[in-house]
């Protein structure tokens, strides 16, 4: 694998930096101050002054030999490798580069809350240098010892590091390793809310699923994020403990934790693989129809997709680094393509403006992912740098038809066959090779996921 050094490099090159600190534009609404030398704080999530001690907070291996099943499945978590992530790091110290150190706790809040609350993440940090509590980014206490959600973006919650700790369980034992506590909060989205929502510096809103719950058939319903993200088993809390409903702690997402010594499990990958294939089959659906036309003439191809979450956008989350998106082939009865879109060029991109082989070389392409633009009306891959965030996802429960425009020629020969597939990604391949990574971590940020087919004919007549 490169190393950072090398990555920074390729990324400054690739996206034009000049290594020049760029000038801060902060939100007044947002609750963050400007000190005197243009570092950006937050009194709850971003202080300037650490408001608790790391050595206060225990590591999950700590937890392990009580809450082994626990452990285990937040290892699987995206929550265990917050802070190791090989593209996020790049990307954090990428915006420490352009923006002069002066906001490198924003994207730590939440990566690791312990950190940069302790001390730990603070002006010119360097990831080498931090704490093993630290280094476990999401770890079991920085959930269980929250004692309260003032805010539903940005890491809005307290920590309570000399508190019991807290979570769903109405009636915790008591037990010699530490106090336990109830908390109604645990079971709610607003917990999940106050670091899954996250706002820039800037007021420009970059992932919404929290807001986007509030409105959704599945909040009306009473459905919590809990319910599909942490699905409920029978089992014990710990061992030795009563039988109880319990919930999954691997909070299934879209990708695997992209470390070297998970992908070398190739068991543990395939079943990562696999959950993440269920979670998204289903989300979405995609249908075909069209009108019979003759030969020489267009055929109006409608492609209609409908999201079938009923607690969040299809995409959601990180949708300007997410792919989503449709892919078209129509050939005629000879097998000859006479359209296609949504296909990839050499290097595996979709054929939009990021595409180094053919850059706006797929006019109709059906995307449901979203993007950044500059000051200039230009596309931007970092938020820090943008002024707008367009959006092309699909809300609960909303359908949505695209109309292609299919040519022929008078000596097409019909009937034409239509083969088209949903395809979601988490990462595209400009990013990662940007970003210098290659190997096994590469192939897996690149893995794409099949979610829904259609296929039908068209007369020519």
């Amino acid at each position: 694998m490169m190393s950072f050094k090398r990555m920074l490099l390729a990324l400054a090159l690739v996206v034009g930096c000049d290594k020049t600190a760029q000038e801060t534009s902060v939100d007044p609404t947002i609750p963050t101050t400007v000190s005197d030398d243009g570092t950006v704080h937050d009194d709850l999530s971003m202080p300037a002054e650490p408001t608790l001690d790391p050595a206060d907070f225990k590591s999950a291996q700590e937890c392990v030999s009580c809450h082994p099943t626990h452990v285990e499945q937040w290892q699987s978590s995206a929550h265990a490798y917050a802070m190791v992530d090989p593209v996020y790091r790049v990307l954090v110290m990428q915006r420490q580069i352009d923006l002069g150190a002066t906001e490198d706790q924003f994207c730590t809040q939440c990566h690791s809350s312990v950190g940069t609350r302790g001390g730990e993440c603070v002006s010119g940090f360097s990831f080498e240098e931090l704490s093993p509590i630290v280094q476990e980014g999401v770890t079991c206490e920085s959930c269980h010892k929250i004692s309260s959600v003032e805010r539903m973006y940005n890491a809005g919650h307290t920590l309570d590091p000399t508190g019991p700790l807290r979570g769903g369980i109405e009636d915790p034992i008591d037990n010699a390793f530490h106090e336990s506590a109830y908390s109604e909060d645990h079971k709610t989205s607003e917990l999940c809310g106050s670091c899954h929502d996250v706002v820039e510096t800037s007021g420009l809103e970059l992932e919404r699923p929290y807001e986007e719950w509030t409105t959704s058939p599945a909040a009306l319903d009473g459905q919590v994020c809990q319910d599909c993200h942490m699905p409920a088993y029978d089992g014990q809390a710990s061992v030795g403990g009563p039988d109880r409903t319990l919930h999954e702690h691997r909070w299934v997402g879209v990708d695997l934790p992209a470390t070297e010594a998970f992908l070398a499990d190739t068991e543990a990958v395939e079943a990562g693989r696999a959950r993440i294939q269920e979670l998204l089959e289903g989300s979405a659906t995609l249908s075909l129809s069209a009108d019979p036309a003759p030969p020489g003439e267009v055929v109006d191809l409608h492609v209609t997709l409908s999201n079938e979450i009923g607690a969040h956008n299809f995409p959601t989350g990180t949708t300007f680094i997410r792919q989503a998106w449709v892919e078209v082939i129509v050939s005629d009865a000879a097998g000859n393509v006479v359209y296609e879109t949504g296909t990839l060029d050499a290097n595996g991109d979709l054929r939009d403006h990021w595409s180094e082989v053919e850059p706006y070389g797929d006019k109709d392409l059906i995307s449901l992912s979203s993007g950044f633009i500059d000051a200039y009306g230009n596309p931007e891959i970092f938020p820090w740098r943008a002024t707008e965030h367009w959006l092309n996802a699909l809300s609960p429960g909303y359908e949505r038809t695209y109309t292609l425009f299919v040519p022929t020629s008078p000596d097409t020969v019909g009937p034409l066959q239509v083969v088209s597939r949903l395809r979601f990604r988490a990462f595209p391949p400009y990013l990662i090779r940007i970003v210098g990574l290659e190997g096994p971590v590469a192939e897996e940020k690149l893995h794409i996921y099949d979610l829904e087919d259609a296929s039908m004919s068209v007369e020519l007549r």
